[in-house]
């Protein structure tokens, strides 16, 4: 599996063990879950099949302005399941008429009639269906009656927390707190996009920077401030810091920008795709009283980034 399959382009199987869900972040729970998948798929020789959703359910019930900020992209999760034995993921797009059928039609009509079960893995506390009415009763009772057997995941915790979707965004959205996120994630949280031509105000204080332009606008940024990351660039990795923010010091800006300072490197490399993995936060965001207050700043924390990255400095 190189890439997610609609459900128009996905042909009937049978033989499935599957599970359903919008696994945004594919974290320990969610991965708790695909472990069984594939280890009863393994040993029935059936597909291991994730279905899943397009956009977020929540941006089609309960629409903002926004829209849900997601841990992972559809290209993402695919990737990731693929890395955790997944066979295929099917994709079903997810619109105003589907929202409203009910939790009996979808397993019949769906999962039944048009992707195939053999063997059904769900978590303990998954609803689905209109109103999420649906539940381990429902799939229960259809079992019976359309010939598939129903297997229970149980909770996943870290530190006594029970790990969500939900909790994670949380913790990058508001706290920055990318080390826990990592812990929940399973690995560390991060963002890939395309490097762009900003005002280049960072190479005339001797901190020229690359900005990323995100390949998702929904893909969540950790909260403001600056962070120690890994960059694959070009084939090769390099270490590095990140700052994210409006650029207070100066003009300041009227949206986000996400730039990163490599250490080691000055190439041209506009056009590049950059792939950046967090690895901790350094600080907050900060209006610095001037240039040279700011430049003493970033000295400091590119030599923190360098502790961390060396190994000789922990959280």
């Amino acid at each position: 599996m190189s890439k997610p399959v609609f459900i128009q382009d996905y042909q009937k199987n049978p033989a499935n063990v599957l599970t359903v869900g919008t696994f945004d972040g594919v974290h320990l729970g969610h991965q708790a879950l695909i472990h069984n998948v594939v280890d009863r798929a393994r040993k029935k020789s059936g597909p291991a099949v994730v279905v899943t959703f397009d956009p977020h359910p929540r941006d089609v019930i309960n629409p903002s302005s926004d829209g849900i900020r997601l841990l992972t992209t559809l290209t993402e999760r695919a990737s990731i399941m693929r890395d955790y034995g997944i066979d295929q993921m099917v994709v079903i797009p997810f619109t105003r008429d589907f929202s409203i059928l009910s939790s009996e039609e979808f397993i019949r009509e769906f999962i039944f009639k048009r992707i195939g079960v053999d063997e059904f893995v769900i978590g303990y506390d998954h609803h689905f269906g209109r109103d999420r009415m649906g539940s381990i009763n429902t799939l229960q009772k259809l079992s019976n009656e359309l010939g598939f057997s129903v297997h229970v995941e149980k909770s996943h915790e870290v530190d006594h927390v029970t790990v969500s979707s939900t909790f994670i965004r949380k913790l990058l959205e508001v706290d920055g707190n990318v080390s826990s996120a990592a812990g929940m994630l399973g690995r560390r949280y991060e963002v890939s996009g395309t490097i762009v031509k900003g005002d280049q105000r960072g190479r005339t204080i001797g901190f020229p920077t690359a900005n990323l332009e995100p390949e998702s606008g929904n893909k969540i940024l950790p909260a403001n401030g600056v962070y120690h990351v890994e960059v694959t660039l070009e084939g090769q990795t390099f270490h590095g810091m990140m700052n994210i923010g409006f650029r207070p010091t100066f003009k300041g800006e009227s949206k986000v920008v996400p730039e990163v300072h490599l250490f080691d490197f000055n190439r041209m490399v506009y056009g590049s795709r950059m792939r950046v993995r967090f690895n901790r936060r350094i600080r907050g965001e900060k209006k610095f009283s001037s240039a040279e207050a700011l430049v003493e700043q970033l000295v400091r924390d590119r030599e923190t980034c360098r502790r961390f990255g060396n190994g000789t400095e922990k959280v």
